[in-house]
C-alpha cells in the first residue's frame, strides 16, 4: 500500500469518521504536550459514586462496582488514564479497518460494519498492551506529574462537597496547580472556594478526606 492508497482507504466513507479522529487525538496530544491544554476543571457539584477523576484520570471503582465499572476494571481504566487508553484503541481500530478496506473488496456500507469488531478487537489488544504501563502509572498521577506526599496540604475546593459527594480540590505545589478528588472527612458541608486541608487518603487511593482549614 503506497501513500495514495493509504490516503484514499484512509478517507473512504466509512474511514473518514476514524481518520479525523485519529487527527484530532493526534492534535490533542501534540497541544497538551506543549501547552498543557488538557488540564481542564470539572465540575463535581453532581452526585457521582462511581466516575472519573478528570479528562485524563482513571475510574473511580466503589465498593461494590457495577457490572459496567468492573468491567472497565477488567480493561485497566482504573489506573491507566481513559484519554490514553481511548488513543490507542482509535489507533488501532484505524489501523484495523484500514487494513479491512483495503485488502478484503466489500461494499462501502460493510466497512461500516466492520467498525464494531474492529473497536471491540482494539479494546482487549489495547487493555494487554497497557498491562505493561500499569506500574508505571501507578507512580504518577492522570497529569503524568510524580506522585507527591499530599497529607496536610492546603487548597482551595473547586466544588462544593457534602456526606458522601465527591470534590475537586485543587493544590499548588512548587508553583503547579494540582487537583485532586476530595471529600469531607465528617460528611459536613464544605463549600466552593473555601480552604481546606488534606487530613486522610482512601485505602484505595483514588480521593482524599479533607476538613476545613484555618491556616492564614
Amino acid at each position: 500500500m503506497n501513500l495514495d492508497e493509504l490516503i484514499n482507504v484512509s478517507f473512504n466513507p466509512a474511514n473518514t469518521v476514524l481518520s479525523i479522529l485519529l487527527i484530532l487525538s493526534v492534535v490533542y496530544w501534540i497541544l497538551t504536550m506543549v501547552t498543557g491544554v488538557g488540564d481542564y476543571d470539572i465540575d463535581f457539584d453532581t452526585d457521582i459514586d462511581a466516575d472519573f477523576d478528570a479528562p485524563d484520570g482513571m475510574v473511580e471503582v466503589p465498593q461494590d462496582p457495577s457490572s459496567f465499572i468492573q468491567f472497565l476494571k477488567f480493561l485497566n481504566l482504573d489506573i491507566i488514564p481513559i484519554t490514553f487508553f481511548l488513543t490507542l484503541v482509535l489507533l488501532f481500530t484505524w489501523l484495523i479497518n484500514v487494513n479491512i478496506s483495503y485488502y478484503i473488496p466489500l461494499p462501502y456500507w460493510m466497512y461500516f460494519i466492520t467498525i464494531v469488531p474492529a473497536f471491540t478487537v482494539s479494546l482487549f489488544f489495547t487493555k494487554y498492551i497497557s498491562m505493561p504501563l500499569k506500574p508505571i502509572f501507578k507512580e504518577i498521577n492522570h497529569k503524568g506529574e510524580i506522585a507527591y506526599d499530599y497529607l496536610g496540604r492546603v487548597g482551595i475546593l473547586k466544588s462544593s462537597i457534602e456526606n458522601d459527594k465527591l470534590g475537586m480540590l485543587e493544590i499548588i505545589i512548587n508553583k503547579d496547580p494540582i487537583k485532586l478528588l476530595v471529600k469531607s472527612k465528617d460528611g459536613s458541608l464544605l463549600k466552593e472556594g473555601e480552604k481546606v486541608q488534606i487530613v486522610n487518603e482512601n485505602p484505595d487511593k483514588k480521593f482524599y478526606f479533607v476538613e476545613k482549614s484555618y491556616e492564614i
